[in-house]
């Protein structure tokens, strides 16, 4: 009898362990893993990070498995231009994506002479270096680093490759409740440009507002798991970095 009572104490624990696990995935915060390095040099490849839940409000893509129990957003607040997202893709509503918000609703993208274009607008991009290696996949590219400043006064990191780089573009036209995406690492992202891939992103895709980085390891040292090689693979001074 006493067997028996453990056993189920210790399931109602795993339970609402569990619950709370849930709620705060859906409602406070969710870790994520970078992948790629579309988002070099403001993001590396082993970085992990929190996204804020709460920060657009929420849609069934704020839930695991995304289940319909409601349309739309609810408690919905707008993000602001230059914000760091996750959201999912619209090819399979599925798939996490992390890039910078760069258009708005309605507005007009462009690419001409490999400067962006917002509602005819240059954005202003001031060069930081010229001569700048980055990693694009396995592969090391020869970027030039600028610092990119949007309308509303957001600034941040892009890089563009020295070699071959995106240049001239149709214009891109928002559409209602949708949002245009960008990768920092240009050359090295699929985002907004690529519409039958990722395009316009609706509103309800939206999953969280990418905030702090809090651990970072460098997997192309090695394994985590190899203590011996810390010092090379765990970046220490990416621990609790606010994410511009």
């Amino acid at each position: 009898m006493i067997k028996k009572n453990v056993i189920i104490d210790n399931l109602k624990t795993l339970i609402y362990a569990l619950i709370i696990a849930i709620i705060i995935r859906s409602l406070l915060l969710q870790p994520f893993y970078i992948p790629s390095s579309s988002m070099e040099l403001n993001l590396l490849v082993g970085d992990r990070l929190f996204v804020t839940k709460y920060s657009y409000g929420y849609s069934k893509h704020s839930f695991p498995f995304s289940p319909p129990i409601f349309k739309n957003r609810i408690f919905e607040k707008n993000p602001e231009r230059g914000d760091i997202i996750v959201f999912k893709t619209p090819y399979d509503n599925r798939t996490d994506y992390i890039k910078r918000l760069i258009g708005l609703p309605g507005d007009t993208i462009q690419f001409i002479d490999g400067y962006i274009y917002i509602n005819n607008n240059q954005v202003l991009n001031t060069l930081i270096n010229n001569n700048e290696i980055l990693y694009c996949g396995s592969q090391k590219i020869n970027v030039s680093t600028f610092e990119e400043k949007l309308p509303n006064n957001k600034s941040y990191i892009v890089s563009y490759r020295n070699d071959v780089s995106y240049q001239n573009s149709d214009k891109y036209t928002v559409p209602d409740n949708h949002y245009f995406f960008l990768g920092d690492n240009r050359d090295c992202s699929k985002d907004s440009r690529f519409l039958s891939d990722v395009g316009y992103v609706h509103k309800d895709n939206l999953v969280g507002k990418a905030q702090i980085l809090f651990f970072s390891s460098n997997r192309r040292e090695g394994s985590i798991f190899q203590i011996w090689k810390w010092p090379k693979i765990i970046r220490y001074d990416r621990f609790f970095k606010k994410l511009n």
